[in-house]
Formats: structure tokens, sequence, C-alpha cells
């Protein structure tokens, strides 16, 4: 899921799931819920290490396998975004590594290496939103993600010391088994409470969230 095609239609789909009703971009053939899991990290949904968006007591649970350098997981940034608003206090999202792309392994210690200096988010901001200039068809340029790192306030010197650190290498083993385990083929991959949205458009996520939240 990666083509500009789909960051395209996923960027349309914004504006009319949130405005005018459902719009389904594709024609996946919807896959059956999960069941519910009530050990997330058990089940490898959620690690210890991963990086949580939102009140860490909140009754839902978004976890999402992205890969910084996926189109779709940037289009789909602020969609998630715009569902966890609409319940306020209710919803978590809890981000996991997939790490698809070429260098985007790198692209994951850049932001962990950010996590140390509490800048996680905005270095994830930054990068995604200058995706189009270092993650190119043509091969992606790190040096370029390691200076925009820096623009958004990252200590680039100690950071990338830090990224050598055998916990962060650690964090993108255990994701990268965590796709294997769950059968992640592509991103970004959603599961809330342990279950799948029933189709890749975004009103099946937000359906999801929405029947969760009613739930508790």
């Amino acid at each position: 899921m990666n083509s500009r095609f789909l960051v395209i239609a996923v960027a349309v789909v914004a504006v009319i799931v949130f405005g005018a009703g459902a719009w389904v971009y594709t024609q996946q053939t919807p896959e059956p819920a999960s069941p519910v899991v009530a050990n997330f990290e058990d089940a490898g949904y959620v690690r210890p290490h991963s990086f949580v968006i939102g009140p860490a007591d909140a009754p839902v649970t978004i976890a999402e396998f992205f890969d910084p350098s996926c189109e779709a997981c940037r289009a789909y940034y602020p969609i998630v975004k715009q569902i966890m608003d609409r319940h306020p206090g209710q919803v978590k999202l809890v981000l996991r590594y997939a790490a698809f792309h070429d260098g985007s392994d790198e692209a994951v210690k850049i932001l962990e290496a950010a996590r140390l200096q509490d800048l996680f988010i905005p270095v994830l901001e930054a990068l995604l939103a200058r995706q189009p200039d270092w993650a190119t068809h043509e091969g992606p340029n790190l040096e370029l993600a390691w200076q925009v790192a820096g623009e958004a306030g990252l200590d680039v010197a100690r950071a990338k010391q830090d990224a050598l650190r055998p916990g962060i290498i650690g964090v993108l083993n255990t994701d990268m088994a965590d796709v294997d385990a769950l059968g992640v083929v592509q991103t970004p991959t959603f599961f809330v409470n342990g279950k799948a949205p029933t189709g890749t458009d975004p009103q099946n996520l937000a359906d999801l969230v929405a029947s969760e939240v009613a739930a508790q």
C-alpha cells in the first residue's frame, strides 16, 4: 500500500469520510474481525516499549503497524488523529514498526533516538511531512532524513550514537517478529482492542473504534 494513487485516494477519503459520509477507496475483500484479546502484550499487538499517543488508561487501544517511509501511513496519520478526537479520553494509539521499505529500519532508529530526547512526535511529524523528499521511489536519502530530524530539534550527533544502542535494535527486531507472527503484510495495518477492521476504508476503522468505545 505504498503507491502514489493510494495516497491521493486516502487524502480524498479523509475529507469525505469525516465530512459528507463514507467513501471506499479500495475493493479488497473484507476480512473477518479478529477475536478480542484480553492481554494485548501476550498476543503481540502491543509491547511495553511501544510508543503510546493518548491516555494510558484509555479503554480502547488502536495498535497501528506503520512504516515511516510508507505513503499511506503518512496519509492516514491525520485521519487517525481525527478518529481519536471524536472520542476524547477513550482511545489511545500504540505505534508499532513494520519496516518494509528500503531504509525504513534507519528511519525507525531515528524515531527511537528522538524518543530518548523526548522528541518522538515532533520528529515523527517532521519525517512524515518531508517524506516525499527523503523516502523517494528512487531510493531513500537517509542523510536528509537525519537533517529533517535535526530541523525538528533533534541533537543529531547524540542521536546517531543512540541509534546504535542494542535496545533500539531490539525494539525493531521485536516489532518485526510480531509483524510476522500476526501476519501483517501491508502498512498501515490496524487492530482495535485485538480486532481487525472489516476492510481498508478509513470508515471501517472509524466504525470499529466507535463500536469499541460504545461497548465500554
